[in-house]
């Protein structure tokens, strides 16, 4: 037989398969119904109502615990400036020098006005013990003891005020040196050597106590109001605003390691910001927070009863905002608009929109349809980004762990 009709054969043989084959499947076809598509399976997590710390965060801002002005308590020429600008400058240190020599003069003087207001009562006492015999022998008229006495009391009352310009010429020429209050950060200096300062008028430098630092925080009205409904709707606990601390958190997210005290609040709101202002003392040996520095401030000692927690991936954008799916009665999904209303770890706290013991699906959401029955099975413990060992999703089941390899099939 030729090569072309051995081909020719095997082609034919070739089409008379495949129509039988075809033949075949279309009875089988005819025959039975198709097959249902299979139920979709989703990861669900049991919303259960836990008590958790309630830590709101609002902007605060660093400022020294205490600014101290420096200022001349004399007028005079300002002879030298002694420290160094912008280093940090111990109690006691000399900070300028108003030139002493008119006060050291005044002080002098003041000491030579003593010695003569003394001398002066000296002789007046000498004078009326003299007289007061006489006049009982009438030697002396009564006219001349009265002046003697009246003499006395002058001459007292002239040394008194000979002490008492002593005293201020002292303190002039005492604070011809000033020197600093307290321990601190200072300035630079507004003046230089050779300007006439005037007493209590001109502002030399201030000097800044950083350690311990204050953080001012502003708490607006709005807020208030609804610690005022969340203390009464879901059991808000405060302990009070004398054991209320303060974690701090610097702008590239780091956390410093001291907490701070709460130890001040104003008793009403500030009417040009309508907040109430709340300060911290927070430690600061090693002098990283400083003055005028932004910082973020979470607040720590209260507690939240009844709290709904569910994971941040289960919660969706909805058109209308926040949306959860939530297997109900017989297994079918419910779409739920809620309100989340801040984070806890890795979870959103549910203000409203789920109840407790109820289902909520966290993952295989492309799967699902509104009012359609899906098949539920315990999530896996795993993070968001499905890496084990962090975080425990909320209502997670006894069982879930024997579940974990079917959830990993379906995921995949």
């Amino acid at each position: 037989m030729s090569y072309s009709a051995r081909l020719f054969r095997s082609g034919a043989a070739l089409l008379v398969s495949t129509a039988l084959a075809g033949m075949l499947g279309c009875k089988d076809d005819a025959g039975s119904a198709p097959s249902p598509p299979p139920m979709p399976q989703v990861e669900i997590v049991t919303a259960m109502a836990r008590t958790v710390p309630d830590e709101p965060e609002f902007i605060g801002q660093a400022e020294a615990s205490r600014p101290v002005e420096i200022r001349s308590q004399v007028t005079g020429i300002l002879k030298a400036v002694l420290f160094s600008e912008g280093r940090e400058t111990q109690k006691g240190a000399k900070l300028y020098q108003i030139d002493p020599v008119p006060f050291e003069a005044a002080y002098k003087s003041a000491q030579a006005r003593i010695a003569e207001a003394e001398a002066r009562l000296v002789q007046a006492k000498q004078d009326l013990a003299r007289v007061k015999p006489l006049l009982v022998e009438q030697a002396v008229s009564q006219k001349d003891v009265d002046d003697a006495i009246a003499e006395d009391l002058a001459a007292k009352a002239a040394l008194q005020r000979a002490q008492a310009d002593l005293i201020k010429a002292k303190f002039d020429f005492d604070n011809t040196t000033i020197v600093a209050p307290i321990t601190g950060l200072i300035e630079r200096s507004r003046y230089y050597e050779g300007r006439l300062v005037s007493a209590q008028t001109d502002l030399l430098t201030v000097i800044h106590r950083i350690h311990p630092m204050y953080v001012v925080v502003n708490v607006p009205e709005s807020f208030l109001l609804k610690r005022r409904q969340d203390s009464i709707a879901v059991g808000l606990q405060h302990p009070g605003l004398a054991q209320l601390k303060g974690t701090i958190i610097f702008a590239d997210g780091s956390t410093y390691p001291h907490e701070g005290v709460l130890d001040f609040a104003d008793v009403g709101l500030r009417t040009e910001t309508g907040s109430r202002r709340a300060r911290f003392v927070v430690p600061n040996p090693d002098g990283v927070l400083l003055p005028g520095q932004f910082v973020t401030v979470r607040f720590k000692g209260a507690m939240k009863d009844h709290a709904l927690l569910v994971p941040q991936r289960a919660v969706q954008q909805g058109p209308g905002g926040p949306i959860v799916f939530v297997v109900g009665d017989g297994d079918k999904v419910e779409i739920r608009p809620v309100k989340a209303s801040s984070w806890q770890d890795r979870e959103w706290i549910i203000e409203s929109g789920l109840r407790s013991g109820e289902r909520v699906i966290v993952s295989g959401f492309h799967t699902v349809t509104p009012g359609a029955p899906v098949k539920p099975i315990p999530a896996a413990q795993s993070t968001d980004n499905g890496k084990p060992g962090n975080g425990t999703p909320v209502g997670v089941a006894d069982h879930a762990a024997e579940a974990k390899p079917e959830a990993s099939k379906d995921s995949q």
